[in-house]
């Protein structure tokens, strides 16, 4: 069970919602969200692109123009070396795009997750040097390829990192760090020590995004590029705070008139309207598509339908796609059964959840670590076998820095990588257990840590919400990690009618009355059979909700949505 908290920041919210013409309760909403200033709330209710930061305060992007400049005006051969996430599919295609609307000769090219493992390797580099490639350029991906860079190096190539991944590092027992970054001739990551940048939160995108602002890329093909940078930035998981908020917004305007043929056939083929689409459609149904094509394929596919502009041809491709996480979310579910059993039977008293699924595809370890995460709310590492070993995905919680933690184990590993909520690694079989032992040996994390926290932003009656109220929540919009959708508490509802509906009973309408008489319905999403375990008519709610606007043939309607509740 969650523990509720409510939200006890301070400030005069009379005085904010009539500065900016809001109801009282956003403007608690906002400062909930840690803004305190009013050039803050400017910035996040109206913020424009005029608002981002100056891309040349990213270190090493005036210096990496400048050797790029000299490249293209030389003939260089360039290859752009993307990842098979959506980062690294977005971060490719806007990296060639707009080196090829500057003049410059470049392919692009996508490690295969099973074949090559992430990022740059030694077979992509060697594959180069065959092409007669003379510039390396990564993107979403490079900080941690010392190796592969120095043997491009020795084969006479240039070499351009751009990231957004921890750096890695070696740790004396008295804690000092040594940073080891790779020997490229530019390396650019808003990560690396001493870094001037304001946002170092950004995603490999809109890494890419800001050195091709540096380039000069003419404003048109900047505002397709834009999309893409919003699109990576929902699917990374990136805070929606800052500048990544104004991306964010700025970018969903655009997607709902893109002129990107592929993303447009990705978006029809879903059934979405594009005038409605919200960041919930990119990091729920369209960036599963584009991942999913990585997971059990091959990313060039992605890759392939954002570059193409035949969209006869871009609609088979965004259909495959689609099929392919179709595909995967049966795999998924498969894979999160047993992973639950075998945290139920063997593993319920570890704090660092390390679960070996051997048969496991392990293209989707990272999504079973997530779900494992959230129905445990403890850190969750997912181990499948490989041709070489172990290879797994971790995914972490608030309280636990999964980067740090992995790094006291590195000694076990023969690769690891990622940042603070998820990471990758892989390592000998026989490494395993003493793997387990040690995540949990170094673990210090206390009950109250692995106890959710829900923190609610406003207890607020069901009866002072109406249309006008909800309909000034979009305001607050995107939603995402670190601008979570606002939540709303009311107790002592008592219950007096559920009903499930659906074919699996997958949605119940709970009819409530409050202390003054006055009735209302609320909408829950989830097993609604269980649900009629745990509540009956009769009983004392107290309720954490979301407000919505229902529209059904043509009529609205103003809805309750319950994320959780408690029984008296």
């Amino acid at each position: 069970m969650a523990n509720w908290y409510v939200a006890a920041k301070r400030a005069d919210f009379d005085a904010i919602a009539k500065t900016y013409n809001i109801d009282p309760v956003l403007a608690r909403v906002i400062r909930n969200r840690g803004l305190i200033t009013p050039e803050e709330i400017s910035k996040y209710l109206t913020g424009t692109l005029a608002d981002l930061y100056d891309p040349c305060l990213l270190d090493g992007c005036e210096e990496a123009a400048k050797l790029i400049r000299e490249q293209i005006s030389q003939g260089m051969k360039m290859r752009v070396i993307g990842d098979y996430d959506v980062d690294g599919v977005c971060s490719a295609f806007m990296f060639t795009k707009g080196l090829r609307s500057l003049g410059a000769t470049v392919d692009n090219a996508i490690p295969h997750r099973i074949n090559d493992g992430y990022g740059l390797n030694v077979h992509l580099v060697e594959q180069a040097r065959q092409d007669g490639v003379q510039v390396l350029l990564t993107c979403d991906n490079g900080i941690a390829a010392s190796e592969q860079i120095r043997l491009a190096k020795s084969y006479g190539m240039q070499v351009i990192v751009t990231d957004h991944h921890e750096i890695p590092y070696e740790e004396e027992e008295t804690g000092v760090r040594h940073y080891i970054l790779p020997e490229a001739d530019v390396v650019i990551d808003p990560h690396i020590p001493g870094s001037h940048y304001p946002n170092p939160g950004i995603c490999g995108a809109v890494v890419v995004y800001k050195l091709l602002q540096v380039l000069g890329v003419e404003q048109e093909v900047m505002e397709e590029l834009l999309e893409f940078a919003a699109f990576a930035t929902e699917c990374d998981v990136m805070e929606l705070l800052d500048e990544n908020r104004i991306i964010e917004k700025e970018g969903l305007m655009r997607i709902r008139t893109t002129r990107n043929t592929g993303l447009k056939a990705l978006i029809h083929v879903n059934q979405i309207d594009p005038k409605s689409i919200r960041a919930y459609h990119l990091g729920f149904v369209l960036g599963p598509c584009v991942n999913a094509s990585g997971r059990l394929d091959t990313a060039k596919l992605a890759l392939e339908l954002f570059e193409t502009t035949d969209y006869e041809k871009a609609v088979p491709i965004a259909q495959k796609l689609k099929g392919l996480n179709d595909e995967r979310k049966e795999l998924t579910e498969l894979a999160v059964q047993k992973a639950v059993m075998q945290v139920e039977e063997d593993l319920k008293d570890d704090r660092v959840l390390v679960i070996y699924l051997p048969d496991c595809h392990e293209s989707v370890a990272g999504i079973v670590a997530g779900r494992i995460r959230e129905r445990y709310y403890k850190p969750a590492l997912v181990l499948t076998r490989g041709e070489n070993g172990l290879k797994g995905s971790g995914r972490s919680i608030e309280t636990y820095n999964l980067y740090e933690a992995l790094s006291r184990c590195s000694h076990l590993f023969t690769q690891f990588g990622g940042h603070k909520m998820a990471a990758g690694l892989s390592l000998p079989e026989e490494n395993l257990e003493p793997f387990r032992k040690a995540m949990n040996a170094s673990c210090t994390l206390t009950p109250e840590e692995l106890t959710e926290k829900i923190i609610i932003d406003v207890p607020m009656p069901l009866s002072y919400v109406n249309m006008d109220l909800v309909r000034q929540m979009d305001l607050l919009e995107p939603f995402g990690n670190g601008n979570s959708k606002p939540i709303f508490a009311q107790q002592e509802l008592l219950l007096q009618d559920i009903r499930l509906l659906g074919q699996n009973h997958r949605v119940a309408k709970l009819s409530v009355s409050s202390k003054d008489g006055r009735r209302f319905t609320l909408t829950w999403f989830g097993d609604g059979d269980a649900l009629t375990g745990q509540i009956a008519p009769g009983d004392e709610l107290s309720v954490l909700y979301y407000p919505s606007i229902n529209t059904y043939r043509g009529e609205e309607n103003l809805e309750f949505i319950v994320s959780d509740f408690k029984v008296k």
